[in-house]
């Protein structure tokens, strides 16, 4: 089965997963952090000084209708689902944020989704759950009533920055400098494989400062065992044992000899040491304090313009640690893709789920980026609209967070992910999207988009032809839901048309394409762009990865 791009709610495509026994061994979200945000994706084009924005996703909670439901839900223990410590808990929230409902709605919102994702994990599975100091001691308790608190393994600190303080003279707090990773395994039977960090430069100085006769360094450890051991007490070529015992067999230290690997003291009241080689050396293990990893910072080269982005390294050293090749990895808030990539990268099998088409074309554009276009073959998406019902359906939902996403769903479909996506403020309302395509020898023309999916008539050509001007772009294109009138066609070719002087195509300066044309008929924008979306991903270099076969069980 192939890798699988989910767009839509979580929860529902969570128990869909569920109801067709889906099954994964590793899970990370980094959902919001009840941030009281909105996060904006910034666009920097290559020839323009100016950047555009588009919103990426809403941190903002409120209670509602929504949040009463969920709420009564879990205490309800609708269907079976949750856990009487999970109800319990619940109903103590109620009591401790009754004066902080909005709290409480977002603690509701992220618990119906771990109890979904529990139930996917297999017994083996494990969960990483990212989040900050904000909500992260309720999350905890949340986690233990779902995955029992034997089966907590650590809460990991990740220093994303360096610690200032607060910069305001007036602050009454220290500075949050980290972020929190919560760990957890479905059951003992979860895998783990330790993960080492470069050695401090000051301890290799420190320690190593011997050099065998082949010029390899080396360091001094000792041979003592810990606690009492009666039968390791054993005297080995004059050298008599430590108080405890040596730290291995005889048998064992007769290898180490013959290997190389004893030192012997010129004193034979002093005792026998181990030598450790400095190039047999992996490195410090990785323990709970992730200071080693640096967030995304401006210069570099992963950096998308994509808010709450994290490094690969953060998410390589996860999978690494909790999964192997071919296991099954989920990210049910996967934003930019950063868990995708690194999953391809190491040939583990993904699931990603956002329920914005903004991250879904970020992330699609993003593995194309990296591995080719080949990648395409290896995903199946869902949700994203396939015929005119879906269309319709899309343009018509409700839901404030998502409302303008039949409108990013047009614009980035047609212009191949190429566009910027612009918010729909002040004197910029008529414009969805702006992309720029090359005119010549490092020159470049703008373009505008509009998407509309009610009714449309004549006049949306000759507004959308005033926005144009305005902007100073040479094309303009109208993406409609609804068939355009003949007076439309009209008016669209009364603006007149364009040149093209590298390719030699002309065409009308206003295009008019239907969402019918767009599904039916896969028709695209055909210019050579050169601003894209975000900033184009580094190329992997991978070995290749082969045919993706039981995402299900049988």
């Amino acid at each position: 089965m192939l890798n699988a791009l989910y767009y839509g709610d979580n929860l529902d495509i969570l128990r869909k997963l569920v109801a067709d026994k889906v099954t994964v061994d590793l899970c990370y979200i980094d959902p919001p952090f009840n941030s009281n945000k909105n996060y904006n994706q910034i666009y920097t084009t290559a020839k323009h000084t100016d950047q555009a924005q588009a919103q990426a996703f809403v941190d903002t909670w409120e209670w509602n209708t929504s949040a009463q439901m969920g709420y009564e839900a879990i205490t309800t223990n609708e269907d079976g689902r949750f856990s009487s410590e999970t109800i319990e808990l619940f109903r103590g929230l109620w009591h401790i944020l009754r004066n902080d409902r909005n709290t409480l709605a977002y603690l509701v919102s992220i618990s119906l989704r771990l109890v979904e994702i529990h139930r996917l994990l297999k017994p083996s599975g494990s969960f990483y759950l990212h989040c900050d100091p904000t909500a992260s001691h309720y999350l905890k308790l949340i986690l233990d009533s779902i995955f029992e608190p034997a089966n907590f393994r650590n809460e990991i600190i990740w220093k994303r920055k360096a610690g200032r303080g607060e910069t305001n003279h007036a602050a009454i707090r220290f500075g949050v400098s980290h972020d929190v990773l919560l760990f957890y395994a479905k059951s003992s039977a979860a895998p783990f494989t330790r993960q080492h960090r470069a050695n401090n430069a000051k301890y290799i100085e420190q320690k190593f400062v011997h050099v065998d006769e082949k010029g390899r360094s080396y360091r001094l450890d000792n041979l003592t065992s810990p606690s009492d051991r009666p039968n390791l007490k054993y005297e080995y070529k004059g050298y008599q044992p430590p108080d405890k015992g040596w730290a291995v067999s005889v048998e064992r230290m007769q290898a180490m000899d013959a290997d190389g690997r004893l030192y012997f003291p010129k004193r034979m009241d002093q005792r026998i040491q181990r030598k450790r080689y400095l190039d047999e050396l992996e490195g410090e293990t990785v323990d709970s304090l992730w200071d080693d990893i640096s967030p995304i910072n401006s210069q570099a080269k992963e950096r998308l313009g994509y808010p709450t982005q994290k490094p690969e390294a953060l998410l390589e050293r996860i999978i690494k640690a909790s999964s192997k090749e071919g296991d099954l990895v989920l990210d049910a808030y996967c934003g930019c893709g950063t868990t995708i990539a690194v999953c391809q990268k190491l040939d583990r099998r993904w699931i990603g789920i956002d329920i914005t088409f903004q991250a879904i074309s970020v992330i699609l554009k993003r593995l194309e980026d990296t591995f080719g276009a080949e990648v395409h073959a290896s995903i199946r998406t869902a949700g994203i609209p396939q015929d005119l019902g879906s269309a319709e359906a899309l343009a018509n939902r409700k839901d404030d967070k998502t409302r303008k996403e039949f409108e990013k769903w047009a614009v980035l479909t047609y212009s191949r992910n190429r566009a910027v996506i612009r918010e729909k403020k002040g004197a910029d309302k008529g414009i969805d999207g702006v992309a720029y395509f090359v005119s010549g020898f490092n020159e470049t023309e703008k373009m505008v988009f509009q998407a509309k999916s009610g009714d449309v008539k004549r006049s949306d050509i000759a507004t959308l032809k005033g926005d144009m001007e305005r902007e100073g772009a040479k094309l303009a294109t109208l993406i409609t839901l609804r068939e355009p009138t003949q007076p439309m066609k009209d008016e669209a070719t009364q603006a007149g048309v364009y040149h093209h002087p590298l390719i030699g195509l002309t065409m009308n300066r206003i295009q008019i394409v239907t969402v019918r044309e767009m599904i039916e008929e896969k028709k695209r924008l055909e210019l050579p762009m050169t601003t894209e979306v975000l900033k184009a991903a580094p190329k992997a270099v991978t070995k290749s990865q082969a045919t993706l076969e039981g995402l299900y069980e049988d």
